[in-house]
């Protein structure tokens, strides 16, 4: 493999072979490719893009460069979702033990926050004790009596991605949909799955801005995933304001807590119960008695203790993690809610400290916002437009005026 004529190969915009695709990888895996070759070549893709067959292929290569998850002759539907994640994206807390009711296995492999984008092993790691690192003999034996975990990608699982998604990092080929496609459903596959639902982000407060990008992405990871043999099902949401009535971690757990007994937010519920549908069979009213019967509460609670989180601080989180000062943003006039800018909130919440910009940054638990008035209610001036969880009374005030910057009443 003479890796320079590959490069000027993908440069030029042609096509690269299965076999040449696999052999860049399996270098790359094992150190023997440089990484100042894979960025050149990451950036030739970022450019030319690539076919659905090499996207396909580019997959392939990065799931199984490590180990993909095998579960027992006879076992459950494995199933899960993904999201390309937003502001007070909580989904995947309420969604995992809502399908595990219905009999179905859910290996969720999850990832943290990053930028404006909230993280679920983030919100997971604010429950005391709970373990988000576990290897796959704990995984599996996990789903086997729970029927749902919730974890980190694994040292085993999908190494090509890891390495390749730090140079695009720093080289600026993030953007690019045949590489976030194979970052995605690489992780995704190596679990093993027989379904999956995608649930991709468009709006201010998403990685794709517009419905046409998002629905590109979809379609770039659905095509791969038939071409896998996994069955996928896509829904594109807005993400022009947060999902439910709150953001940051702690106080996002404490939402879910009330979702998963029925008493969640509307926007919140809706969308579980669109992706439950999307990989189970079960009727939607079946798995909205579920949420207010406390099935999937009690399905919740027994995932949390098998990871080893405390389930009696799950209803008093919020209090296990509590912000020094909390502040009402009043809203400057009457009328109806128009706008509730999602990524003016995620930009207010990351400045507080519940996100991160770097990896590598720490991740304050108690720090967001809640009660969140949504898009088309009716406010008097002056009234609380949603609450501020900050570490000081300056940081709260900072996130008082970046979050009025994106609120519009009339």
């Amino acid at each position: 493999m003479h890796v320079p004529s590959l490069i000027e190969k993908k440069r030029d915009g042609q096509a690269l072979a299965e076999e040449e695709i696999h052999a860049l990888i399996r270098a790359f895996t094992l150190g023997e490719l440089p990484d100042y070759q894979m960025s050149a070549l990451a950036m030739a893709v970022y450019f030319q893009g690539m076919t659905a067959s090499e996207t396909a292929a580019l997959t392939h290569a990065m799931l199984h460069s490590g180990i993909v998850l095998s579960w027992p002759a006879g076992s459950p539907p494995r199933v899960d979702k993904h999201s390309t994640g937003g502001i007070g994206d909580k989904t995947s807390l309420v969604l995992a033990p809502l399908l595990a009711c219905d009999g179905l296995w859910v290996p969720m492999i999850s990832g943290r926050g990053l930028g404006i984008t909230g993280g679920t092993l983030d919100k997971l790691e604010s429950i005391p004790g709970f373990r988000t690192r576990l290897e796959e003999k704990e995984i599996h034996r996990v789903v086997s009596d729970v029927g749902c975990v919730m974890v980190g990608q694994t040292e085993g699982l999908c190494p090509a991605d890891k390495k390749l998604y730090a140079l695009r990092d720093v080289t600026a080929t993030v953007p690019s949909i045949p590489l976030i496609t194979a970052s995605i459903m690489g992780k995704k596959l190596a679990e093993g799955l027989d379904r999956l639902v995608l649930d991709v982000k468009h709006g201010t407060g998403a990685f794709m801005r517009t419905k046409e990008q998002a629905r590109a992405l979809a379609d770039s990871m659905v095509a791969v995933g038939t071409a896998l043999g996994v069955r996928c099902a896509v829904r594109i949401n807005a993400m022009s304001e947060p999902t439910g009535r709150a953001a940051g971690n702690a106080l996002e757990v404490a939402e879910c807590a009330e979702c998963l007994q029925g008493r969640g937010p509307a926007d919140l519920e809706d969308i579980v119960l669109d992706l439950a549908g999307a990989v189970s069979d079960t009727p939607r009213a079946t798995h909205g008695q579920r949420l207010r019967d406390g099935s999937a509460w009690r399905k919740f609670q027994q995932m949390t203790a098998a990871q080893g989180g405390d389930i009696s601080v799950l209803e008093k989180i919020t209090k296990v993690h509590a912000a020094p000062v909390i502040i009402e943003v009043p809203a400057p006039a009457s009328g109806i809610v128009r706008r509730m800018d999602a990524g003016t909130i995620g930009r207010a919440v990351l400045a507080l400290g519940a996100g991160r910009s770097r990896a590598s940054d720490p991740v304050d638990f108690a720090v967001g916002v809640d009660r969140i008035v949504k898009t088309g209610e009716s406010v008097t001036a002056g009234a609380p437009l949603l609450r501020v969880h900050a570490r000081t009374p300056a940081a709260a005030e900072a996130a008082m005026r970046t979050i009025l910057e994106g609120v519009e009443i009339r």
